[in-house]
């Protein structure tokens, strides 16, 4: 477990980005935690750490967006930045609206978190914690107070 306090956006993300560094595909990252908790800065960061070129968007509507991960070359003007040949999709599902788990069996979730190439993101996951795999790393959003959250990742 690892615990983070955050007091702004940008602490968020580099949590995020820190963290997208460790990710080595196959990853299935569930999101618990209140509205404005933080769930989505931190995805939207993560994706772009792990060489998404799109702007990503909560799925709210859609249930779920496919991006392809680009890898990322070193730059001579800036720093290293994340690179890994065998990831291929970041897939970030929003399943708030879900009545029930079979609904996201129907999207073909199963095939999509058993390809070692993907890293898929879960907002909501509570949502369908019943057909959520053993092997998942979960993230706890809490709002502390208007500017703080509190980040908590299992493993």
């Amino acid at each position: 477990m690892q615990e983070f306090i955050s007091k702004s956006r940008e602490e968020t993300q580099k949590i995020a980005s820190d963290f997208a560094k460790k990710l080595k595909g196959g990853e299935i990252l569930c999101f618990y935690g209140n509205l404005g908790s933080g769930k989505t800065t931190f995805i939207q960061t993560l994706a772009k750490a792990l060489g998404v070129k799109e702007n990503v968007t909560s799925p709210t509507f859609v249930l779920l967006k496919q991006y392809k991960i680009k890898s990322k070359i070193k730059n001579q003007k800036s720093k290293p930045q994340f690179k890994n040949k065998n990831l291929k999709n970041f897939y970030h599902l929003d399943v708030y609206r879900l009545t029930n788990s079979e609904q996201a069996l129907d999207l073909g979730i199963e095939e999509i978190w058993s390809d070692p190439s993907n890293i898929v993101a879960i907002e909501w996951a509570d949502k369908i914690s019943d057909i959520l795999p053993e092997k998942r790393i979960d993230l706890c959003f809490e709002n502390v107070d208007e500017n703080t959250r509190k980040i908590v990742i299992f493993k």
